[in-house]
């Protein structure tokens, strides 16, 4: 599409720029470099390789180095974050993966049920690795870039792994966090016992060179990289020229209907009032972005600007207006309000964003399958 072309170029344009940067101002420095490093001299020591993947750019998420330093035998491809992205094309992926002869595993870092299937994907592996062997230590490297969830799935496996050992001692705890590169070393945790298996984080690293714009757009949008790096207003833009060219919104069209009935039917606190116990609506709060009624409005609100526009979203000038028009009226949605236009745009955008990634303005997959591992 050609509009959503130019916006993914400009954006994509500036996250080239970054790249190119070196010291204050752009994000790869000498610790991305040493880190990448330690990880290639650790690939040949461990047993298996799991290569963290965010589902919704299976392709542009792709930890490159990987392809020269690991062969496919000892390599596990993890789409995470299989919860935001479509799971149509989810499958298609894992497909393509498994037809390039990957072992491949669509996951939810943060559901119990795929961690345990995970794991038991892990053991079964590295068994079958070390055939003929039966009291042996094993080692597992999870790699990839920035922000895919290596330290989410790290903590995950460490916990379910400790419990179904019925190991003792203290839970270690790698830091999770939204924002990427909070990962500086590589740690090892315990996953399972009889074998012993150990899993060891790494740091996200986003290599210098960025192909093309598209894929520096992409990285941006999911969070690969800081968002003042790149801009909010401008990240927030590109989510609703997706978002507007896309079949996401028409879900939304019953919502008025079907979300008044559930929020007036469901979260009901209870409160002792004298002897009774009364039920009463739990509290809103209108600087919760996140909270139900918020969402459902925000999504009403962009339904109607995109529902209601007669022009052809596939110009360019058409997109800019669609856009301006929803960045005013999601300042109400939002219950946005501060004095100078650019803070509201700012803060609609910030918000925007958030509940793009959480998963809360639908799912969507950015990449499509290609011929590319």
């Amino acid at each position: 599409m050609a509009t959503l072309a130019s916006f993914s170029s400009r954006l994509g344009a500036v996250v080239r720029e970054l790249a190119s940067k070196k010291g204050p101002g752009g994000w790869c420095g000498r610790h991305m470099a040493a880190a990448e490093r330690a990880i290639l001299d650790r690939i040949p020591l461990v047993d298996l390789v799991v290569e963290v993947r965010d589902a919704r750019i299976p392709s542009t998420s792709a930890f490159k180095c990987l392809r020269k330093a690991c062969c496919s035998h000892k390599q596990v491809i993890v789409l995470n974050k299989v919860d935001l992205a479509d799971n149509f094309l989810t499958e298609r992926w894992l497909k393509h993966f498994k037809n390039q002869n990957y072992i491949t595993y669509g996951l939810n870092a943060h559901n119990k049920d795929s961690i345990k299937e995970l794991l038991r994907i892990l053991r079964a592996r590295v068994k079958e690795l070390k055939v003929g062997e039966s009291n042996y230590t094993a080692t597992i490297l999870l790699t990839g870039i920035p922000n895919v969830g290596k330290s989410a799935i790290a903590n995950s496996m460490h916990q379910i792994g400790r419990i179904g050992a019925a190991e003792k001692g203290k839970l270690k705890h790698a830091v999770v966090n939204p924002h990427p590169g909070e990962t500086k070393d590589i740690s090892s945790y315990k996953i399972a016992s009889h074998p012993n298996l150990y899993v060891l984080d790494s740091p996200g690293i986003l290599r210098l060179k960025i192909a093309h714009n598209d894929m520096g757009a992409k990285l941006a949008l999911t969070g690969a990289m800081e968002d003042f790096l790149i801009g909010e207003y401008d990240l927030a833009r590109y989510f609703l020229a997706i978002l507007n060219l896309s079949e996401e919104y028409k879900r939304w069209e019953k919502l008025k209907d079907t979300l008044d009935d559930t929020l007036s039917s469901v979260s009901l606190e209870k409160h002792v009032v004298g002897r009774e116990t009364v039920q009463r609506k739990p509290r809103q709060y209108p600087s919760d972005h996140t909270q139900d009624f918020i969402v459902k409005d925000v999504r009403q609100t962009l339904f109607k600007t995109i529902s209601s526009f007669e022009g052809h979203l596939e110009e360019e000038n058409n997109m800019e207006k669609i856009i301006e028009s929803q960045f005013i009226a999601l300042q109400e949605a939002l219950k946005v309000s501060s004095e100078s236009s650019e803070d509201r745009y700012k803060a609609v955008a910030v918000k925007l964003l958030n509940l793009y990634r959480t998963g809360r303005l639908g799912r969507y997959t950015l990449d499509l399958v290609s011929t590319e591992v």
